[in-house]
């Protein structure tokens, strides 16, 4: 046998002894690591535990997607909601004190009825959660679940559940529990598109969610674990089944007693869509804003306003559109209720519009209307004609750029030349075209080309809406200063540059950039005023979720655009429009108050309108198609839309007149053959209004002899004397048309 010798011996304890030692190195270095990392997550723990304020639940409240709503006012001055407003969320903040007591009890028994006890994390639910799926599900406190409603972090990993619970338990070291509830019960899903239990309470039950009963209480408590599983409306007996498993656990921890517990598992649930609902007297009126509510063009007008006006204030697009649909807003319009429902019940029905046989709906004629008061304020609006069926659609009113014809001669030609003493009331102007590019234009209605020895009055012309004698005007003061009058002063920002130095823009209203409603209300309405514009505004105010911070105010201040003395003129001259035995409105006056304004008539007919107002109201009433096509209608289809609309709108206000607004200006007699101030001895007279500034000379005996700066030929027949319009023969009325010159290939002709 071979010896053993003392080195084989020692040989094997060595090798053991190397194994162990690098073993334990390895283990070290392990337990040092786990120490480091361990140090580490305890350091973070404790510094974002009892660090700064992870979460701030004002600036949720703030920012959170809410439901925006605009409300308008009643007849008693009072705010009353028009409609809601949200993107893919419906969501309206109401705090704890306005929600029914048993609200919060039942939320807390079905989800977390250890809630007063913990401090953000229920441990004895999380380390079950653990062993069952390893963080995936089960476990989450109330307060985490209301982080998962303000972060969206609803992954399910390790990671995001350390995090919930690091920012849980941060969370509770800033606020009360009855603030965490709040704001629990404000941003938890309950299906329908609802967050909150304030909308949830208004869709399933049609009431305000102080109002919920124990037993209603409970079945929105009952959504929250699956929401489309217990949505009452869809699957009403699961959410009954929940519900009354709710209030079983109400009982078993006390928060209800035995008899109550019993009323409500008996109680008769009704949901909005149950035959037995019966909407509240708040209700009747209002529908609770599902996503197939259609708003009034009125409402469209007022959302895309608030958004230009953030845009204006620095917010992107992206910022302002969010901001009206998800920002929670309170927007307080300025509609009159009575006013827009007249002008709506006219549109919808097609009131007094032209009869006409069409297949497709899309083929028929509209229209297009703005009502506004002197100050600047939109009482009404409508964009179209027939049912509106989407939101946020073609609001003609504020958008359709459609060429004025002869309705911008007021604000090109007439106004400006009285303003800057080029003409008076009584001017006498030559009734023939102009030469523009080696023609005479424009014609007259029917293609009359007036005379060069015919000379008729400025008012006579306005009445009847000659094309040549604005022309002539246009000529006497420049193509400079008429635009700079239509863009600068009275705020046509339609126009293009185009329509600089084209006549029949600025004389007869063919213009490339067209007008809206909107702005041709505004214009007018200076002449209705004392010579102010006001640049209209559909709301008064927008404030956020609580009302305390004003984000938007209207700021809508007078603008001095002209002399009260020229308002006052052209309001009177406007009158004769209506008034004049020639005029071109002559019948569409308002029923039983004075009315000033213009109608006009595009080239091709393919345009109608009327613009005029009363002491109350001013009105802008377009009428056509959406394409170019010939109205075949008689009269002034525009001129009836606006006396159906302003007669009812007139129905039992008092009687009121136009201030005159200046004492400078006066009422003369003139002489009808001269259009000077009539002497003794003139023996045709009529009566106009002039300024003080700019009184014409007086007739120095013309024995009816056309006074030196005219021809011989007088084209006045047989006036009335001392009428406070100049009636003298003239063709048979007509609805005037823009012609346009017959020259440049770049004259625009009734483009859209």
């Amino acid at each position: 046998m071979r010896k053993r010798t003392s080195e084989s011996i020692n040989r094997k304890p060595l090798k053991e002894r190397k194994g162990l030692l690098a073993f334990l190195a390895v283990l070290f270095t392990f337990m040092m690591i786990g120490v480091i990392c361990c140090s580490y997550v305890l350091h973070n723990v404790i510094k974002t535990v009892h660090g700064d304020r992870l979460i701030d639940l004002d600036f949720y409240k703030q920012n959170q997607d809410q439901t925006t709503i605009i409300y308008a006012y009643d007849e008693s001055n009072n705010p009353v909601e028009l409609v809601r407003v949200h993107g893919s969320e419906n969501r309206v903040w109401v705090s704890s004190e306005n929600m029914s007591e048993w609200l919060g009890k039942a939320f807390v028994a079905l989800e977390d009825k250890r809630f007063e006890k913990h401090n953000g994390v229920d441990w004895i639910r999380t380390v079950g959660g653990v062993a069952k799926s390893k963080f995936k599900q089960g476990g989450s406190t109330i307060t985490q679940q209301l982080i998962k409603n303000l972060t969206g972090e609803n992954g399910r990993t390790i990671n995001r559940k350390y995090n919930e619970i690091l920012s849980a338990l941060n969370l509770e070291r800033y606020y009360d529990k009855p603030v965490i509830l709040e704001a629990y019960l404000n941003t938890i899903y309950l299906s329908e598109g609802c967050y909150g239990v304030k909308t949830a309470a208004e869709k399933y039950f049609g009431k305000d969610v102080k109002d919920l009963n124990l037993a209603e209480c409970a079945s929105l408590a009952a959504i929250t674990q699956e929401p489309s599983t217990y949505d009452p409306l869809i699957k009403p007996q699961n959410n009954k089944a929940r519900q009354e498993m709710c209030l079983k656990m109400m009982f078993d921890q006390h928060m209800i007693s035995k008899e109550q517990y019993e009323d409500a598992v008996n109680y008769k649930l009704i949901f909005t869509n149950s035959p037995d609902y019966v909407p509240s007297d708040e209700n009747i009126d209002k529908e609770l804003n599902n996503d197939d509510e259609i708003w009034s063009y009125y409402v469209d007008y007022v959302i895309s306003s608030v958004i230009r006006d953030l845009k204006d204030a620095g917010y992107s697009n992206y910022e302002a559109t969010r901001m009206v649909y998800s920002g929670g807003l309170r927007i307080y319009s300025a509609v009159d209720l009575r006013i827009q429902d007249i002008v709506e019940n006219v549109y919808v029905n097609r009131k007094n519009f032209p009869t006409e046989a069409v297949k497709d709906p899309k083929d028929a004629s509209q229209s297009a209307i703005t009502v506004m008061d002197y100050n600047g304020r939109v009482v009404a609006i409508c964009g179209g004609a027939g049912e509106k069926t989407e939101n946020r659609s073609n609001n003609r009113a504020v958008s359709a750029k459609r060429q004025p014809g002869s309705s911008i001669k007021p604000l090109s030609i007439y106004a400006p030349a009285i303003e800057e003493n080029f003409i008076t009331w009584s001017s006498k102007i030559k009734n023939y075209g102009i030469m523009w590019d080696g023609k005479i234009w424009p014609k007259n209605y029917g293609g009359d080309p007036g005379s060069p020895n015919s000379y008729v009055t400025a008012q006579y012309a306005l009445s009847i809406s000659y094309n040549t004698v604005p022309a002539q005007i246009l000529m006497m003061m420049g193509f400079e200063k008429s635009y700079g009058y239509l863009t600068d002063t009275f705020h046509i920002t339609t126009y293009s540059n185009d329509d600089r130095y084209m006549p029949s823009s600025l004389a007869t209203g063919g213009s490339h950039g067209g007008v809206t409603t909107l702005e041709m209300a505004a214009a007018f309405a200076s002449f209705g005023n004392g010579g102010k514009y006001y640049k209209p505004y559909c709301y008064y105010e927008v404030t956020d979720s609580t009302g305390e911070n004003i984000v938007l105010k209207s700021n809508s201040e007078p603008e001095q655009i002209i002399s009260p003395e020229t308002s006052y003129v052209m309001n009177q001259l406007l009158r004769t429009v209506f008034t004049g035995y020639a005029g071109t409105a002559k019948g569409y006056g308002v029923r039983g108050f004075t009315t000033f304004g213009k109608t006009g008539t595009t080239t091709d007919n393919f345009d109608r309108w009327c613009v005029a107002g009363t002491p109350y109201y001013i009105a802008a009433v377009w009428f056509g198609y959406d394409y170019n096509k010939q109205i075949m209608a008689s009269g002034s289809p525009a001129g009836r839309i606006f006396k159906t609309v302003m007669d009812e709108v007139h129905k039992g206000l008092a009687v009121k007149s136009f201030d005159q607004f200046s004492d400078k200006v006066v009422q003369r007699t003139y002489c009808t053959r001269t259009g000077l101030l009539a002497s003794s001895s003139c023996p045709s007279t009529a009566t106009g209004w002039y300024k003080m500034s700019n009184l014409p000379a007086t007739c120095a005996g013309c024995k009816g002899v056309q006074a030196p700066s005219t021809d011989d030929k007088d084209t006045d027949d047989k006036p009335t004397t001392g009428s406070s319009d100049e009636t003298t023969s003239a063709p048979t009325p007509a609805e005037e048309t823009t012609a346009a010159p017959p020259a440049p290939s770049t004259e625009p002709q009734a483009a859209e």
